[in-house]
């Protein structure tokens, strides 16, 4: 989303040729307005209606045709105002020059598409933030709805009767302002068409289904959603949801274009294998919840990893986000073979203890820790290795790579504190008896 916002930089006053900052210039503006406040206010007590100029303040219709607006638009023509009588208006404040808002034109084209496929009487109205008619021109063509003409001027009285101040807004012409949800943008683009009406009510019941679904619903009713009740393999195997059962799952949320996702993926990978080799049947499976931003990309993620996915073109993927809250990636959420979420810190789990974290329980985690804290108190806080000049202090590493054996390690290390230098604890016993 883009704040419109100035930024301080210096100019110079055409009057007295001194330089002066932009900050200035927006106090001065910003003074300008309250005269003009002030001045309207006096018109208003002297008993002249500011908003007769415009007649109800929702009723953008009125207000149109009062700015001499005979049509609107679509991308194939022009349009009589009267084709929005009776249905519910939205304004959609938009520029062709804002990355945000083209990527959240398709999750509007998908709302606007499926509501009215249910026989909801909406329509959206395009109000330009363009500069120039060309990049206006463009941008409708990315728009099924209407959209008033382009008219700097005319977009500006506007902009500044709804108050709009940041794109991509979304403005439901409603009877009450306060009842809509304040980041509709977001709202949207988390709900879809579910989203609508589009009042505070509606999204505290969303955010109360989504709760719900994170701590009671079953694996299976998370992922099979809308008659989509497939998942598919990178050789393009489909298999059936249903199949899963008995089964600990991993939900993975990832994306080709994350490094760090790639590095993850290689440990997950070699989890996955070797516990689907050691144990009796396939106990383990993973399922890709993709946020990668395009088919292209979804495809080679998907080619080089052994277990099934979403479909891309699912929307179980978004929702499986926004019902686990997903903020970063690497994360993986884990489920028992009941259906139920054994732990949503999947990726700490793996990353730490490998497959050893099988079945990946609380209970499990607490014997790993356990088998730790023990291992730490059967050796010595300090040793003296005959390769090292100084003495090596008993350390908790996360991951580090021994500088005997040259192979990674991780939890217990003997450090110095003086150079970068780290052994196993395997590795110094070796030396000592060398």
């Amino acid at each position: 989303m883009v704040r419109l916002v100035l930024s301080n930089h210096e100019i110079t006053d055409s009057n007295s040729g001194n330089m002066i900052s932009t900050c200035e210039v927006s106090r001065n503006l910003i003074r300008k307005k309250e005269e003009k406040n002030l001045l309207l206010s006096a018109v208003l007590m002297a008993g002249l209606n500011y908003e007769a100029e415009y007649g109800d303040s929702h009723d953008i219709l009125k207000a149109l045709s009062n700015e001499g607006v005979e049509f609107l638009l679509t991308c194939e023509g022009k349009v009589p105002l009267s084709e929005c009588n009776g249905k519910i208006i939205c304004l959609f404040f938009s520029a062709n020059w804002c990355r945000p808002c083209r990527g959240f034109i398709p999750h509007l084209v998908e709302l606007y598409d499926t509501l009215r496929k249910r026989g909801v009487s909406l329509e959206i109205v395009f109000v330009s933030f363009d500069r120039e008619e060309d990049g206006f021109n463009e941008h409708l063509k990315s728009m099924p709805w209407l959209a008033v003409p382009f008219d700097v001027n005319l977009q500006r009285r506007l902009i500044d009767r709804y108050r709009v101040d940041r794109i991509p807004s979304f403005i439901p012409l409603c009877s009450d302002d306060d009842i809509t949800v304040e980041d509709l943008i977001g709202c949207i683009e988390d709900y879809g068409a579910n989203a609508f009406p589009f009042t505070r009510k509606r999204h505290e019941e969303l955010k109360a289904i989504d709760k719900r679904k994170r701590e009671e619903a079953k694996l299976e009713e998370l992922l099979a959603q809308e008659g989509c009740n497939f998942l598919t393999s990178g050789d393009d195997i489909k298999v059936h949801v249903s199949e899963l059962t008995d089964k600990t799952i991993g939900l993975y949320f990832c994306a080709y274009w994350s490094p760090p996702c790639r590095s993850f993926t290689i440990q997950l990978t070699d989890v996955y294998n070797n516990l689907n080799a050691a144990k009796n049947g396939h106990c383990f499976e993973i399922v890709l919840i993709s946020t990668d931003r395009d088919l292209k990309e979804f495809n080679v993620n998907i080619s080089s990893m052994p277990w099934l996915a979403i479909p891309y073109e699912d929307r179980t993927r978004h929702d499986l986000c926004r019902i686990f809250d997903i903020k970063g990636i690497p994360s993986l959420v884990l489920f028992g073979p009941d259906g139920r979420v054994i732990s949503e810190n999947g990726k700490f789990m793996v990353s730490s203890y490998g497959a050893d974290a099988y079945p990946f329980t609380e209970s499990r985690i607490g014997d790993l820790e356990a088998a730790l804290r023990n291992q730490g108190e059967t050796l010595p806080q300090q040793v003296k290795d005959i390769k090292h000049e100084h003495v090596l202090k008993l350390d908790m590493a996360k991951a580090y790579v021994c500088d005997s054996c040259k192979k990674q390690g991780k939890f217990w290390a003997f450090s110095c504190d003086v150079c970068d230098y780290d052994l196993h604890p395997s590795c110094v016993e070796k030396l000592h008896k060398d």
